[in-house]
């Protein structure tokens, strides 16, 4: 409870009450006394425990890197006695946030908030939440952790794109009707049910076997997936970004989306952009090149490849014949020519609308 000051403080007493006594001077002893005094008053002063409601939001909870965050902390005094010197101390990642709290009135409450990093993409911890109570004269500290840990997801910048093209006109508005033709709707995969679910699509057996409800997700096999394959070695945050948002743009419109990196499956969807991007959050950079997810990926629909390596650029000819149409979106300068393959050269997110499309 006692700070460096107040360490000192006492060693400083305890030598002044000695030299005192061993020089029969009256002074030190006085001067030891009042040192003494004030460490009494500054431990009576913060060691009862202050009656608060501690309340900390991370608002928004999923921000586009590079976007603003906030952390708000509500503090309510329950007490009969205004309470001052307090301070907030909250972890975020690896650093510490300090934010002095103004004086909380009796049955009062303070609101205060600051910023939360959002430079660097993934997942944020953020607390535990630290409430720290000072003396007026520093001597001691009280220090009591409040509320539960939350996190704040940073995820991938975007940009707004058209449907990837994958070679079909019929395909190029997106979907005209949520019903597809008879015998283009195949078995996917099963997932938990969820309320709103067609219970025709309830799978008895599986849900008798784990004692969950489970229902079969069907995919529409009429409808071209598109396929992105991210190169995850020397990964940059542009290589990340273009990547969402050509995933994004074809899981909007309500296409079947796949990521994949060289270390395997990131996402497979249709019509959730939002869990795209959470998966896409987490990325981290790998060492496995993409050739080989380039070439287990089923065909059919449009490839996308986003890469910085231009040995990978031209092995996206490879797969050329498996795909209605094939696109490579090289992320840095001086980039090669790929035959069969549409190249699109970026240096900046914001160039990647412009250069977008059939070409």
């Amino acid at each position: 409870m006692l700070t460096p000051l107040g360490w000192g403080t006492l060693a400083g007493s305890v030598i002044l009450y000695a030299a005192g006594f061993a020089l029969g001077y009256p002074e030190p002893v006085v001067l030891a006394t009042g040192g003494l005094l004030a460490l009494a008053a500054a431990l009576l002063w913060t060691a009862p425990k202050p009656r608060l409601e501690v309340r900390r939001e991370v608002t928004p909870g999923k921000v586009p890197r590079g976007d603003a965050a906030v952390a708000v902390l509500h503090v309510r005094n329950l007490g009969r006695r205004a309470l001052t010197g307090l301070r907030a101390r909250d972890r975020i990642g690896a650093a510490e946030h300090t934010v002095d709290l103004p004086r909380v009135p009796r049955r009062g409450t303070r609101t205060v908030s600051y910023p939360l990093p959002t430079r660097t993409r993934g997942d944020i911890p953020v607390g535990p939440l630290l409430l720290v109570r000072a003396d007026p004269l520093g001597l001691t500290r009280k220090i009591r952790e409040y509320g539960a840990a939350a996190t704040l997801l940073v995820r991938p910048r975007t940009v707004t794109l058209a449907v990837p093209p994958s070679g079909k006109a019929h395909h190029l508005e997106g979907p005209t009707s949520d019903n597809a033709p008879s015998g283009t709707v195949t078995f996917h995969t099963l997932r938990e049910y969820v309320v709103g679910d067609d219970l025709r699509h309830v799978h008895w057996r599986s849900s008798a076997r784990t004692g969950t409800l489970m229902v079969r997700q069907l995919i529409d096999a009429s409808l071209p997936t598109t396929t992105v394959v991210l190169d995850t070695r020397g990964l940059t945050e542009l290589a990340v970004d273009a990547a969402a948002s050509v995933a994004v743009a074809a899981a909007g419109a309500g296409f079947p989306v796949r990521v994949v990196t060289g270390e395997g499956p990131v996402a497979e969807t249709k019509a959730d952009a939002e869990s795209v991007l959470d998966r896409l959050a987490l990325v981290g950079p790998g060492t496995a090149g993409v050739a080989e997810a380039m070439r287990l990926a089923r065909g059919g629909g449009s490839l996308v490849l986003v890469t910085a390596d231009p040995a990978e650029a031209g092995r996206a000819a490879g797969v050329r014949r498996r795909f209605d149409r094939v696109v490579c979106i090289y992320v840095g300068t001086n980039p090669v020519t790929v035959p069969g393959v549409t190249l699109v050269p970026i240096t900046n997110l914001d160039d990647l609308p412009l250069i977008w499309g059939p070409r």
